[in-house]
């Protein structure tokens, strides 16, 4: 039994399961390194869902519907680092914000354009040469036999921590998430780092919508997220603001709805409640836990008024 809920073919999903996550927690990592909160990922994420499928189901082409999605997230953060950063409105209720207009317009889009779900040909696995071949331990089954956006989602990490550790842009990104003043002491824009960072985490949002409507699912339906934005969020706090931190996460999310799919799809009979209920619960405790070890960015949330 064990070695059936086990199988390799359950780390393979979990990895593909963690993708959105991966995409959309670490590009709300570096607006939240930057003093920026922006709760209305999840609504990003439905308008690059859709638009990435749009794109697709119009063209066939699966790089035109990668850019539509990104387009659509660049528009958005646009809009919420106007909002958070110029006006300086409150993030937590602006973000709220953008979530029900992401949702509500996503759905209307979808009304209009398309009607009913519609599949496309997404982005197919890419075997790895020699490396997907390896047997042992079903090694090349669970890391070499993924779609390009799982390969990215991945790579995103490590180049992540590089920026943010080892690079000027990485070093004033972390100096405006803690201390502005003496950022811009320093001659360095804080409106401009917080539009960028906001603006990439925005359209990280949107390829992580991407990832959903023509890499895993293939498919585009109203609310298709389902508060896979939110948890994103909650992976930011609960990895401590730090790439890896947020990738484990990620994976351990992921793994919980690989378990789920593969506990249904062997006929163990659990009620499909727990399996729906676990990831917000897994949330729940996992916040808890890190709450208590978090040092989160000194300026998260904060205005900055220059001159203050």
């Amino acid at each position: 039994m064990i070695e059936n809920i086990l199988a390799p073919s359950v780390f393979a999903t979990c990895l593909r399961l963690a993708t959105p996550y991966l995409f959309a927690a670490i590009g709300e990592m570096f607006g939240q390194r930057s003093g920026v909160l922006n709760l209305g990922v999840e609504g990003i994420m439905l308008m690059g869902a859709f638009f990435a499928h749009y794109v697709v189901l119009s063209t066939g082409s699966l790089l035109l519907g990668v850019i539509g999605a990104l387009i659509a997230g660049l528009v958005m953060g646009i809009a919420v680092a106007f909002v958070n950063v110029t006006l300086k409105a409150e993030q937590g209720i602006s973000g709220i914000g953008v979530y029900l207009f992401g949702l509500g317009m996503s759905e209307l889009l979808f009304k209009t354009l398309v009607g009913t779900p519609r599949s496309v040909s997404g982005f197919p696995p890419l075997h790895i040469p020699v490396l997907s071949d390896i047997q042992f331990l079903g090694i090349g089954q669970i890391f070499f036999q993924h779609n390009l956006l799982v390969y990215v989602a991945f790579a995103l990490v490590p180049i992540s921590a590089y920026v943010l550790r080892r690079t000027p842009l990485g070093l004033m990104i972390r100096a405006v998430g803690q201390n502005p003043e003496a950022a811009d002491a320093m001659g360095i824009s804080v409106t401009r780092v917080r539009y960028m960072t906001v603006i990439f985490g925005a359209m990280m949002a949107g390829l992580a919508g991407a990832s959903l409507s023509i890499a895993l699912l293939n498919v585009f339906q109203q609310n298709l997220t389902s508060g896979l934005g939110f948890i994103a969020i909650a992976l930011v706090y609960f990895g401590r603001w730090r790439p890896f931190g947020v990738m484990l996460g990620a994976l351990l999310f992921s793994f919980v709805n690989a378990l789920q799919l593969q506990i249904s799809a062997i006929g163990i009979d659990v009620p499909s409640e727990f399996a729906v209920m676990a990831p917000y619960v897994i949330t729940i405790i996992a916040l808890v836990f890190a709450s208590k070890q978090t040092e989160k960015p000194t300026a998260l949330t904060k205005p900055f008024d220059r001159g203050e």
